[in-house]
């Protein structure tokens, strides 16, 4: 009998037509997902299918955060800008647009019952907005830098917010002010989230530890540490409360607290996963890299849970609690571990009451339009129409018949590894020897190893004499001390040490020339030395000082622009691009006038004449250059996409 998979790749593709820098799955039905990007669009998404339902686009600057609404009726975007923008997915329109914030949106979260959203940012404030009506209604302030991660309490009194200051907070709704703080992590906190029944909270950090805490009395119930997995990137409760899901880097593992431990731990293929999420017996696992997003799926069924932990959900889940009568006075439910419970019931009260119970402040630098919005610039571009109608707009109907449940998504078959492979054909073989090796693919610049590296060369190599003559016996291998490892080792780094003194001394050469006031020599003795990445140091500094380009620069910079634009890493072609932009907008002009236009016989003006030389050397590289953009305008994602640019501009050269 065929062993059941524990967990497989659902899917993967291409989210946006830049880099994607966000994405969340939807908590309530796990079955929808909506992911931002570079190219300052919200895509909303079904999982397990490719295509697009829906493209909202508005915001002015890349989106970095995303977050559904409890009911996946609403979804909220935060842009670079400090900006937010919340949609009505059902009606595809924009109902706010939310300002305040002065720097990157890092969080978003819904409070329970709807009207409000709380905000981190990399500005170190939390903010509370009233969406119908209010704007900014508080700004929580204590963070000393970016605020990773905000979670309102299931009872919508309280907001955690993880920081990158490496300290948790704890902010009361109604008194406006911080009541706990808990500084017990030796890293930046990553994701902190309320326990669904029990006063109690959990924190996941860079530190590679889980910690969970009792909210009566504000101290520590237990610290699980998960070394070996790396950094917890995402922390997420089983719905019914039995355990903790903890994602880090290509690992998931299973936490329980009291005690503490790890319940279960397995690899998984997902990288640097980036929200997880509980729906019919399974676990959905999203990440993104580059362009690309891949959803991952672990069957919950093959996952170990402790029994006490089972008993003890089971036993404190909602049903189990019993109810005052009316004329009795209300007192807070236990669970079976002497933990008290949220009161997850809205109270009836209405929403002007509720909001009128919060601390409010002044409303100095954050504002909401109460007039209907601008949909020339707030568009919601339906991609699906089918998908559209199935996934939102079928949320709000009554129907008689009970709603269809939904089915766990199908491991896929067997690997067909087993199956006997294709044999190929001699002319074939010969014909794939004899082509031309393809060139080398861009490395990208946020990869998790080094390129081109043979870690082998860093190892001891096994002694000759370690080979055994007797074929029969495996070979012995010679131990050796603990100095001849040492030895080896730092052999293998002697080279590396070379390269970067090398380039430590180079780069010191470049800043005493820069440093007196000569920056042409500068630029010409970075040249001279031949050195790539030195050259990518000195474009970085210039492209931050567009004052200080001149023709003559360009002379000199052009050629070596040209050679970064064909290197295979990334970070070069994307220092190359925004140097070459430069150049364009504050040059082609000149270039293509005194190109267009050389100086005549009859008079003598040098001033003209040089500049005329300048001119038509820095043609004769960007013509060069327009013939390696043009083969590179094909690639995919953002890099793509700026060599489109500048094919563009490039092309303007000769209109």
């Amino acid at each position: 009998m065929a062993a059941t998979k524990r967990a497989w790749k659902l899917q993967e593709f291409v989210a946006h037509g830049s880099n994607v820098n966000c994405l969340a799955l939807g908590y309530k039905s796990g079955r929808v997902m909506v992911t931002g990007g570079e190219d300052k669009k919200v895509n909303m998404w079904a999982v397990g299918k490719p295509n697009c339902i829906m493209s909202l686009s508005g915001h002015t600057s890349p989106v970095e955060c995303v977050r559904f609404g409890n009911a996946e009726e609403l979804v909220v975007a935060g842009s670079q800008s400090g900006s937010l923008k919340i949609w009505d997915l059902e009606a595809a329109k924009i109902v706010r647009t939310l300002t305040g914030h002065k720097s990157n949106i890092r969080s978003l979260d819904f409070h329970p019952y709807g009207e409000f959203v709380a905000s981190g940012s990399m500005d170190t404030n939390i903010k509370l907005w009233d969406v119908r009506r209010k704007g900014c209604i508080f700004t929580y302030k204590g963070h000393t830098d970016a605020v990773n991660c905000i979670r309102f309490s299931p009872d919508g009194r309280w907001i955690a917010s993880a920081g990158e200051d490496s300290s948790l907070k704890m902010w009361d709704l109604t008194a406006g002010k911080m009541i706990q703080e808990f500084k017990d992590h030796t890293g930046p906190v990553t994701g902190v989230e309320f326990h669904p029944n029990e006063f109690l909270l959990a924190s996941g950090s860079a530190d590679r530890t889980v910690k969970f805490w009792d909210l009566e009395t504000f101290q520590l119930v237990s610290s699980t540490g998960a070394a070996e997995s790396g950094a917890i990137r995402c922390i997420f409760f089983h719905p019914d409360g039995k355990c903790l899901f903890g994602g880090s880097q290509d690992a998931l593992r299973v936490f329980a607290w009291e005690p503490g431990r790890c319940l279960d731990a397995f690899s998984m293929g997902w990288g640097k996963v980036a929200d997880i999420s509980v729906a019919s017996s399974q676990l959905i696992g999203a990440s993104f890299s580059q362009t690309n997003v891949s959803v991952y799926i672990v069957d919950l069924n093959t996952v170990t849970c402790s029994p006490s932990q089972i008993k003890r959900a089971q036993m404190s889940g909602p049903g189990m609690v019993s109810q005052p009568a009316p004329s009795e006075p209300v007192k807070p439910p236990m669970s079976a571990s002497g933990r008290r419970m949220f009161i997850t019931e809205r109270p009836p009260t209405s929403s002007t009451k509720k909001a009128s119970e919060m601390k409010t402040e002044p409303e100095e630098e954050s504002s909401a339009s109460n007039e209907p919005e601008d949909d020339s610039s707030n568009v919601a571009q339906i991609e699906n129409q089918d998908d559209y109608r199935e996934v939102f707009q079928g949320r709000t109907k009554i129907e008689r018949t009970p709603p269809r449940k939904l089915e766990p998504f199908p491991a896929p078959p067997e690997d067909q590894s087993k199956a006997k492979p294709y044999k190929q054909p001699a002319k074939e073989q010969k014909a794939k020897q004899e082509q031309p090796m393809k060139p080398a693919t861009i490395v990208p610049a946020d990869r998790n190893k080094p390129a081109d590296l043979n870690m082998a060369e860093f190892l001891p190599k096994r002694p000759d004499s370690a080979v055994s003559a007797d074929p029969r016996r495996p070979p012995a291998v010679k131990e050796q001390s603990e100095d001849e490892v040492l030895t080896s080792l730092h052999k293998g780094h002697e080279s590396m040490c070379a390269v970067l003194g090398n380039r430590h001394r180079n780069l010191e050469i470049v800043r005493a020339l820069w440093t007196s006031g000569d920056i042409k020599t500068s630029v010409d003795s970075a040249v001279g030395m031949k050195d790539l990445s030195v050259m990518v140091d000195l474009l970085n500094v210039l492209i931050l000082k567009h004052s200080l380009w001149t023709l003559d620069l360009c002379t000199v910079l052009l050629p070596q622009i040209q050679e970064l634009l064909a290197s295979k890493y990334e970070s070069y072609c994307h220092t190359a691009c925004n140097a070459l932009k430069i150049v364009l907008r504050s040059f082609s002009s000149i270039i293509k006038t005194n190109v267009q236009a050389p100086p005549m016989g009859g008079g003598v003006d040098i001033s003209r004449e040089e500049r005329y030389k300048k001119c038509k050397v820095c043609h004769g590289h960007l013509m060069s250059i327009r013939g390696l953009v043009e083969k590179k305008q094909s690639m995919s994602g953002k890099l793509g996409s700026t060599f489109r640019e500048l094919q563009i501009m490039l092309n303007g050269l000769d209109d």
